[in-house]
């Protein structure tokens, strides 16, 4: 039989193990069925990274070690963690900002990896709730104002949406665009 000490993963929790892999499925497959960058896979692994750090830190505020064992009751800052994964977090956005002729993509899925990290920091800091709450949201962001945008004539003229039509006119009818206005080609 199998021994229950294979099973403890003290500090961290099993069940909160279950609510990183959700909540990165949830924000996931949105991004996935759509084509995005940072998918389930990605997504839950944001979430549940996110999570290890920030759970493997906390303990470190109640003592420091030193050779192997304790020297008194000084306390650490695990914020400082959090800190580093955010910035840490801000280069994975990074990665998947792209500039194509003077046009930036990527930004809503930079913004996304981002706030996959603070959902990750809520279950590290025990509020499942909050972070499962966090990632429908998250969800109907990303869907409702893409619907939005497809409805709404003011939406559609913002600039998200005339660099789409810029860079499919440029593909359709091969004309030379200025970088300045990407939503007029040369007269």
């Amino acid at each position: 039989m199998l021994d229950p000490v294979w099973f403890d993963i003290s500090p961290l929790s099993w069940h909160a193990i279950g609510i990183t892999l959700l909540t990165g499925s949830i924000v996931g497959l949105e991004r996935q069925l759509r084509g995005k960058p940072a998918g389930i896979r990605t997504s839950i692994l944001i979430t549940l990274g996110t999570y290890l750090f920030v759970a493997l830190s906390l303990p470190l505020g109640h003592a420091v070690l030193d050779a192997n064992r304790v020297v008194g009751n000084v306390v650490t800052d695990p914020s400082r963690i959090i800190g580093q994964v955010v910035t840490g977090i801000g280069f994975l956005g990074a990665g998947v900002m792209l500039t194509r002729e003077g046009i930036v993509v990527g930004v809503t899925s930079a913004a996304t990896i981002w706030v996959l990290a603070a959902i990750g920091v809520a279950t590290g800091l025990g509020h499942y709730q909050v972070a499962i709450w966090l990632s429908v949201v998250v969800v109907g962001v990303l869907t409702g104002v893409d619907m939005l945008e497809n409805a709404s004539a003011a939406l559609r003229r913002g600039v998200h949406r005339t660099t789409k039509d810029w860079i499919t006119r440029k593909a359709t009818d091969g004309n030379e665009v200025s970088e300045t206005e990407p939503g007029q080609g040369k007269q």
